[in-house]
């Protein structure tokens, strides 16, 4: 999942250099809590999603802000890692033959790119993608202006809370509770 300790990593490393790494691939599963992996849906959205938004993590009451600009065209979805000053970080490739990562600055602790796509396609997938994926017991529930990940024992593990701009549910604030952090997303571009 979106790390807020990875936002402070790339930071902090930020003016240490630069290096590029080659094109990996990795499987399209992610961690919903320590020992519990789960395979995300297939990158196909019904609709178009393109977006820039402004993430600020909290983490142990520190925060770091990105910007990401999302793709989603209907068959692929695509995640780019921009620093505040416009340095790209990392680009993120979801398509049929998984999860492809180019990263552009060194960071041994980079959480995997499943991990930030799994918050984002939780925030907008629908929930009738999820379920059949999610691990006996769980449940992704709308709950009015909030989505609820909630394990075997119901209790919450990530809570997504939205407002409605120009007639589209738009994600404002995930929560994971199991992991520990807070993003606050602002979308600053013109998405459509």
């Amino acid at each position: 999942m979106i790390n807020a300790r990875w936002l402070l990593i790339i930071f902090t490393l930020l003016l240490a250099g630069c290096a590029s790494h080659p094109d990996t691939s990795t499987q399209a599963q992610a961690w919903l809590k320590p020992g519990v992996r789960v395979s995300l849906p297939t990158p196909r959205l019904n609709e178009k999603l393109d977006q820039q938004q402004l993430l600020t993590g909290t983490v142990d009451g520190k925060q770091q802000s990105l910007l990401v600009l999302l793709n989603a065209n209907g068959q692929t979805l695509q995640l780019a890692g921009l620093s505040p000053l416009g340095i790209r970080l990392f680009k993120v490739l979801y398509d049929s033959s998984g999860i492809h990562t180019e990263q552009t600055i060194n960071i041994a602790q980079l959480p995997p790119a499943n991990q930030v796509l799994a918050d984002i396609m939780l925030s907008y997938w629908p929930i009738n993608r999820w379920q059949p994926l999610l691990p006996a017991g769980w449940k992704l529930v709308d709950q009015g202006a909030q989505r609820v990940l909630f394990d075997e024992s119901g209790l919450a593990v990530t809570q997504i809370d939205y407002v409605t701009e120009n007639g589209k549910r738009q994600p404002v604030a995930i929560t994971q509770h199991v992991f520990h952090y807070h993003i606050a997303i602002k979308n600053v571009g013109d998405g459509e």
